[in-house]
C-alpha cells in the first residue's frame, strides 16, 4: 500500500545544505520524494548551545510501513556519519517522521505524529510551504492553522538555495 509521508531534516554540523541534499537524494531509495521545502536557518531549541541548524521538509511515497521507514532513515542518518553522543546536541543529519498519512502510531520506538511537531516552527514553518492544508490526525487542524498558533519565538528564516553560510563545526 502507498503511503505519504511527510519528514522533517535537519543539520547543524559542517556543509549542512550539501547534508540535507545528499539525504534527501538517499531517500529516494526508500520511496519517491515528492516535494522539498525551503532551506530555513534555524535556531536551536532546547539545547541551545550548539550552531544554528539549517531544516527543510519533505514529502515522500513510499510503500514501506512506518516502522520499515523508521529502520530506512535510521539506516540513511547512520551511513551518513550520525553519531547520538548527546541527547538533542548537535548532529550532521536528524530525520523525522513527522506526519504518516492518518496513521497514530504510538510505539516504544516509534510515535506519529511527531509528538512536538505543533510546538516546533523550524518543523512547521518548511511544512507549511510544501503541504499548509494537510490535518494533524489527533489535534484536526491543517499546518498552516498549526503554525498560525504557535506562540514560540523561535527564529525561523528562509534562506536562498547556495547560501548556507559558514561550515558549522
Amino acid at each position: 500500500m502507498l503511503g505519504f509521508v511527510y519528514l522533517s531534516l535537519g543539520s547543524n554540523l559542517g556543509q549542512r545544505e550539501k547534508q540535507l541534499r545528499a539525504a534527501i537524494e538517499r531517500l529516494g531509495a526508500v520511496g519517491r520524494v515528492v516535494s522539498i521545502s525551503s532551506y530555513y536557518e534555524t535556531q536551536p531549541v532546547e539545547v541551545t548551545d550548539q550552531p544554528w541548524f539549517l531544516n527543510c521538509a519533505v514529502a515522500l511515497e513510499t510503500t514501506r510501513s512506518p516502522e520499515q521507514l523508521l529502520n530506512a532513515i535510521l539506516a540513511v542518518e547512520r551511513d551518513m556519519g550520525r553519531e547520538r553522543t548527546r541527547t538533542k546536541g548537535p548532529r550532521k543529519i536528524d530525520i523525522d517522521i513527522v506526519l504518516f498519512g492518518d496513521q497514530i502510531i504510538h510505539s516504544p520506538q516509534l510515535t506519529i505524529p511527531h509528538p512536538a511537531m505543533h510546538q516546533r516552527r523550524f518543523v512547521l514553518e518548511p511544512l507549511a510551504e510544501i503541504a499548509p492544508e494537510v490535518r494533524h490526525p489527533l489535534l484536526k487542524k491543517t499546518v498552516k492553522e498549526l503554525l498560525a498558533e504557535l506562540r514560540n519565538s523561535q527564529v525561523v528564516c528562509r534562506i536562498e538555495p547556495g547560501n548556507d553560510g559558514p561550515t558549522a563545526e
